[in-house]
């Protein structure tokens, strides 16, 4: 099937896939808390099909046109986790109207007054929560700011408070089993503190939803938290990798290539799977583009991808200078590359090419970018 694909590709081994799926729904369940995966990481139905299957509750979408996607596939209840603006309140408002159970994130008193206004000027009340900073690393309103309370205050009308969202990003810098349990500590309490400033305050706040995956994976307890969200999981990627929350083995999509040419005075062995295919995120840069493989998945020592261009790879070999990289790596073989975040790669393509766990017929998944 490898030499019969064009060119560059998008793999997923199902089986994997399937295995990421069931450990993050099992830890979720031993922890007792709801799971609201974010589906964002593969933007496809088949993959959030399953997703379901295993347990999961709802799903989180970072644009509107996810959220449509898959309200017209049958999934009603969707956070849309990025802060919402005016010029998206009357896609959200037609969602709304179709039956699709949508919540809103915001940050701002200013955000808040005029999504209320919003939906008591078209008869609906949008469910809202407050984004919490609980680490530094993006959005979100400090945990003990009391303009939390200013914010839930001005939801009244067309809009109510469901509850207090936050998202570890900063944890995609730790390394260590201790770090990122700090972390996934830091991210609880913070957000946590922060409901109970609103509840104090007599403010309802019944849903307290944090995640990332590496805080997720490591977390020793979530007493106060209601929902986890996570999304990189499902396929993992060379950062987790690094971030010591999975192996090179359980990563689950791989960018198929294929060797085009040579320049072996420099070690170079081109293919044509450039940043195109792969995309310009470098992740801890350690690894270049992407950890490249033979066709069958295993890892090369000594083949680095450490320059691209748009539709060109330039692979350097850094092994025995002995080695002759045009016979080792002939023109037409295939190599796989594992990318660096699972998210920018995936949004190159438009379809999975599915390595079926129980063998047979590769079928095609697709899926969809954009806004």
């Amino acid at each position: 099937m490898l030499g019969i694909l064009e060119t560059p590709a998008l793999l997923l081994d199902e089986a994997r896939m399937q295995r990421n799926v069931e450990r993050m729904q099992a830890r979720m369940d031993q922890l007792g808390v709801a799971f609201r995966p974010h589906v964002k990481t593969s933007k496809c139905l088949n993959v959030v099909q399953r997703q379901l299957a295993a347990g999961a509750r709802g799903i989180t979408v970072s644009t509107l046109k996810e959220a449509e996607e898959f309200f017209r596939a049958g999934i009603d209840d969707i956070l849309y986790a990025v802060g919402i603006v005016p010029n998206k309140l009357d896609h959200a408002l037609r969602l709304l109207r179709e039956g699709c159970r949508l919540t809103l994130l915001l940050e701002s008193v200013a955000m808040a007054g005029q999504v209320a206004r919003h939906g008591a000027e078209h008869g609906v009340c949008y469910d809202v929560m407050i984004e919490i900073d609980t680490d530094g690393h993006r959005s979100g309103v400090k945990p003990d700011d009391p303009v939390l309370l200013r914010i839930a205050a001005a939801l009244q009308g067309g809009a109510r408070l469901k509850g207090v969202m936050t998202h570890a990003g900063a944890s995609y810098d730790c390394t260590t089993p201790a770090a990122l349990a700090a972390m996934a500590e830091q991210e609880r309490s913070r957000c946590v503190a922060a409901a109970t400033l609103l509840r104090n305050g007599g403010h309802a706040c019944p849903v307290v939803s944090v995640g990332s995956t590496p805080t997720a994976l490591s977390a020793q307890h979530l007493e106060g938290v209601t929902e986890v969200r996570a999304g990189v999981y499902v396929f993992f990627d060379m950062v987790m990798a690094d971030v010591g929350v999975c192996t090179t083995d359980d990563i689950a999509i791989s960018v198929l290539c294929t060797v085009i040419g040579h320049q072996a005075e420099q070690g170079w062995v081109i293919t044509d799977g450039g940043w195109m295919a792969m995309s310009r995120d470098l992740g801890h840069d350690s690894h270049g583009y992407g950890e490249v493989c033979d066709g069958e998945g295993r890892a090369i020592a000594g083949l680095s991808f450490g320059k691209a261009n748009q539709e060109h790879g330039v692979l350097q070999w850094m092994g025995d200078a002995s080695v002759d990289i045009t016979e080792r790596f002939p023109v037409g073989s295939s190599l796989r590359i594992l990318p660096n975040h699972a998210c920018a790669t995936a949004a190159q393509h438009g379809r999975y090419h599915v390595i079926p766990q129980n063998g047979g017929e590769w079928p095609v998944w697709p899926r969809f970018n954009g806004w």
